[in-house]
């Protein structure tokens, strides 16, 4: 079972961090152990399997969830989101894949060369008059290096959604690790709320996480404002990507 990253006050990167155990409601907390001999005297009903350790305040009023672990729900359940959101829908995609993408028509087409950017859907409709209103729609993708084909077909296709007003941008895994943001997929709405994606080993979707936690909406923005701020637009990406082809 992999641990979900959920934040820390440590600018290194080592310690103290706050992690939560999927499909389970528990917190890993990371940080000093205790070893102080009047401290450790006074700790009351320990088991022998037990430890401690500090953590500053800060990490907890932060990064310590408030309300209760969500349930998974199916992606259906957020569409109106897409529609009724007033300011901003900002997206990280952190997947080498997905298996929508390969169970596409556009898939196929792809793959046999053709230009599959002008391609018009309900999605691209829907962008086109919500940021007609005058309301953004946003993503940073992931990329590996080199570019897996999952990735390489997400910016064949990109043209279409920056066209219709989605500013998509793409940063390396390399400069992700370093900007130590999330390492899975979600939505955030209006800053507000949160829609994280679950998958499977496959890469298929299997729902969202949605919450209003304070903690976790403050923790998509930080990666928003990180993200975003390193992030290179579609357009010069993708020569970036040709010169190395």
């Amino acid at each position: 079972m992999t641990l979900r990253f959920i934040g820390t006050t440590s600018d290194e990167g080592d310690c103290p961090t706050l992690y939560e155990i999927p499909e389970t409601d528990e917190i890993l907390v990371q940080g000093d152990r205790e070893t102080d001999p009047g401290h450790l005297v006074q700790l009351r009903d320990v088991k022998p399997s037990e430890t401690f350790v500090r953590v500053p305040r800060s990490l907890l009023v932060r990064y310590a969830p408030r309300t209760d672990t969500p349930q998974l729900q199916p992606f259906s359940t957020i569409a109106h989101l897409f529609r009724e959101f007033r300011h901003t829908a900002w997206r990280l995609e952190t997947r080498r894949g997905y298996a929508s993408d390969r169970r596409s028509p556009k898939w196929q087409r792809w793959q046999a060369g053709e230009d599959i950017a002008a391609e018009p859907s309900a999605w691209l409709e829907n962008v086109a008059a919500q940021t007609a209103a005058g309301k953004r729609f946003e993503r940073v993708r992931l990329f590996d290096e080199p570019a897996t084909e999952g990735q390489r077909f997400l910016l064949a296709s990109a043209p279409g959604n920056v066209a219709a007003g989605e500013d998509i941008r793409n940063l390396t895994r390399a400069q992700a690790h370093e900007l130590r943001l999330p390492d899975y997929d979600f939505w955030l709405f209006d800053s507000k709320i949160v829609a994280r994606f679950a998958f499977d080993e496959d890469d298929t979707t299997l729902g969202v996480y949605v919450t209003e936690d304070p903690a976790e909406v403050l923790a998509a923005c930080q990666a928003r404002d990180a993200a975003w701020h390193h992030a290179v637009p579609t357009t010069e990406f993708a020569k970036q990507v040709a010169s190395t082809v």
